[in-house]
This record gives structure tokens, sequence and C-alpha cells, in this order.
């Protein structure tokens, strides 16, 4: 039975009701994850926790080490990853307090790192589908049965930030049919699909984009209201998914398990030894 991974956004700092509950540093040869990882169990499934920005919210999106946070989890034994991430609404009926469990995104990040791989072991994993279809419908499900509204489908627009948009940028992924924007799924979700990892993301409406007539008039205190409101719903939500993930289907039938298969394209002979050693959780099981 494989580790259920969590990684927590904005106001989701850690998991309540682990048994056994311990915070341990992980090391990674990408660097410094974002925090300790929290591991306990939860409803007889292990589970492994990280808080994206650090407890007390310390990391911008920019600065987020994305591969040693998916390396630790790796390392850890995560064999699925459910993201929860703070989000803006680019569409009038996905209100704040409102979930949505994507299944696409559009990354216009430009200033981080994407790949696990590089000069001397090169690989191109397929995100024609980025989300885990059955960690995504266990998510749904779970929604349903803990009262959490929560809609199934969308598309994730991933900006760089820290700034948030223009008005015009928000207008113009209004018409590309977007349905929320944040500022951290990505390359969090391409480094997933790298480790062979199941991933699927709960994006929390915290409000408005600027596109909205209202925006300008909502203040930071209601903003505040909405966060934590959304992190307590998010672990109630953990809670819920997480005796569903336990008797999963393994490997992926989507085939995320898999990702590697036919991914990299460097001749044996010409692999970047160093690299490859760095790659022992990510891509051992292809490399070995």
């Amino acid at each position: 039975m494989g580790v259920v991974g969590v990684i927590g956004g904005s106001g989701v700092y850690q998991i309540d009701g682990l048994e056994g509950a311990r915070w341990r540093k992980v090391e990674s040869p990408f660097g410094q994850p974002s925090d300790e990882l929290l591991f306990g169990t939860l409803a007889g499934q292990e589970l492994v926790f990280l808080p994206r920005h650090g407890r007390g919210h310390r990391i911008p999106p920019s600065e987020l080490n994305f591969r040693a946070n998916i390396d630790a989890l790796k390392r850890s034994g995560a064999t699925e990853i459910v993201s929860i991430s703070a989000v803006g609404s680019l569409k009038e009926e996905l209100a704040p307090g409102t979930f949505v469990i994507v299944d696409q995104f559009i990354d216009r990040t430009f200033a981080r790192t994407k790949s696990f791989f590089g000069t001397g072991l090169v690989a191109h994993v397929g995100m024609g589908h980025p989300v885990c279809l059955h960690v995504g419908d266990a998510l749904a499900r779970a929604a349903r049965e803990a009262g959490i509204a929560a809609v199934r489908g969308g598309t994730y627009v991933v900006m760089e930030g820290p700034q948030f948009s223009t008005l015009a940028e928000s207008l113009l992924y209004r018409s590309w049919g977007a349905s929320v924007i944040g500022m951290t799924n990505m390359p969090e979700a391409k480094l997933a699909r790298e480790a062979e990892i199941c991933y699927a993301t709960v994006a929390m409406v915290t409000d408005y984009d600027c596109w909205h007539p209202d925006h300008d008039h909502v203040t930071v205190d209601a903003v505040v209201k909405v966060l934590l409101a959304n992190a307590d719903r998010a672990r109630a939500l953990v809670r819920a998914v997480t005796p569903l993930l336990r008797d999963r289907v393994r490997p992926c039938p989507q085939g995320c398990h898999r990702a590697l298969d036919a991914a990299i394209i460097t001749a044996p002979e010409a692999r970047d030894r160093a690299l490859a050693a760095k790659l022992d959780a990510v891509a051992g099981r292809v490399l070995s």
C-alpha cells in the first residue's frame, strides 16, 4: 500500500487527526524542501504532509523549490499527491468558498526549473492529461460525502506572481475559458508526473480575480475569512478522501506510475552519471 502525499497551500500548514504524527526532515539532492514533512496514519492509510510555503508561510511562489518538494515526497513513499491550493475565480459561478477539482492547467510561469532531467539525461513525459483521473474522482466523491461545495473539472491558469494579474491579463484568461488562477501548481504537476506520482488538485476559491466588478470592494478581512474557512474544509476533505484512496487500484490505470516507461531518450552510454545518481528516487525504477 503506497503512501498518500498531501501538499498544503495557503492557510493549510498542518493536518489534524494523524495517528503517530511526527515532523521529520527529509534530505533531497535537489536542495531543501519547503519544510519538514509530517508523517502519520489516517484511517489506516499512511500519509505524509508538506506545507508548500513552509509553516508560517515563509516562501513566496517563485522561490519554492518544487523539485526538492516532489523528490522529498517520492523518497517518503508517496504514490499519490493531493495538492491543495488557494486560487482566484475567473468565472461568476465559481464564488468564493467553492472548491474546484481541476483537470487541466495553462502554465504561464517563466522563472522556475521545470524538470528533474537535463543535459546528459533527457526525458519527455506526456502531459496531455496532467491530473490523475482516479484521484480526482475520489476527491469529488469525498467532497460530496463531506458536504463540501465542489465542482469537478476546470482549467487552472498558473501565473508567475507574486503580484496578481492586470485587468487585461485577467480578461485574457477569461477569454480562454479558464476557471481559476493561482501561482503554485506548475511546475509541481509536471514534476509529479516525472516522478511517476498520481497528482490531483483541489483549487480553493478565495475571491474573484480583478475582472469582477466587485473585486475592488473586497476587503482583506473578507479574503482571510474565506481562506480560513477553506482551510478547515480542506482538512475535512483530506480526512474524507483518505479512506477512499486506501483501497485504490495500483498501479494507476491511467499510467501515472509508469510515466517514464518511454520518456527517457538519452542512450545509456551517453547518460550523465552524476545526474542519474540524483534521480535515484524519481527515476530509479527505469534507470536501475
